[in-house]
């Protein structure tokens, strides 16, 4: 059983190169970050912060440890700030459960979609690996214990927490690690993911269970 809690300059030659553009992308949550352009991938420069989806349903928001548990285990979306915290929220983004991501009505704003387990690898595969891409896409600031990047990519990676199948939030403040949905489910109970931690410069993949709640990077159609 897996476990339920959570714990450049360019080396790349050739044509290959990362351009961060100036456009500005606005979500219904206010999300107002710029995008940048990876190889032929867009991405948000920003976690993704809706109380909706697209089609203008609301998300239901889980403040309580029991609200939170009781979705994930009824398989119901939810969505919560780090430590129920509203300015965390809007810095860091919000926290959903992979049954939000999945929902039929469309977490992410129209024209984006929340990256597949594919689509993810691509990525830290053109930034040189997931063992020197984490460096590379983290936020220069805002990391624990000054384990910051270098942003050469304009991705913005930013330490927004997490949150356990029983309410509980990551510990260290949510600074010290930064965890992404992918799209692609595992196992019944279980969906792909990347995080970081502000100690190392990887990308680590693992699947964990769906209840869990975590930060949204999404990417252009």
């Amino acid at each position: 059983m897996k476990r339920n809690l959570i714990i450049g300059s360019l080396v790349l030659t050739g044509i290959l190169i990362i351009t961060t553009f100036g456009c500005r992308v606005k979500d219904k949550g206010g999300n107002d970050g710029k995008t940048n352009i990876t190889n032929d991938q867009m991405w948000m420069a920003g976690n993704l912060n809706v109380t909706a989806f697209r089609n203008g349903d609301p998300i239901p928001e889980a403040k309580t440890d029991e609200e939170w548990e009781k979705a994930g285990k009824e398989g119901k979306p939810a969505w919560c700030n780090f430590a129920n915290d509203t300015a965390s929220g809007n810095k860091y983004g919000k926290l959903y459960n992979w049954y939000a991501v999945s929902d039929s009505r469309g977490l992410a704003p129209a024209g984006w979609h929340v990256p597949t387990d594919v689509e993810w690898k691509k990525y830290t595969d053109f930034l040189g690996g997931a063992e020197v891409a984490g460096t590379k896409m983290k936020s220069k600031e805002g990391w624990f214990r000054n384990g910051s990047g270098t942003n050469e990519t304009g991705f913005s990676a930013l330490p927004g927490g997490s949150r356990s199948g029983t309410g509980a939030f990551s510990e260290s403040g949510g600074s010290a690690i930064g965890c992404w949905w992918s799209s692609t489910e595992t196992y019944t109970n279980y969906a792909w993911n990347r995080y970081m931690s502000y100690n190392v410069g990887y990308v680590y993949k693992d699947y964990y269970h769906k209840e869990l709640g975590f930060s949204v990077r999404c990417l252009r159609d």
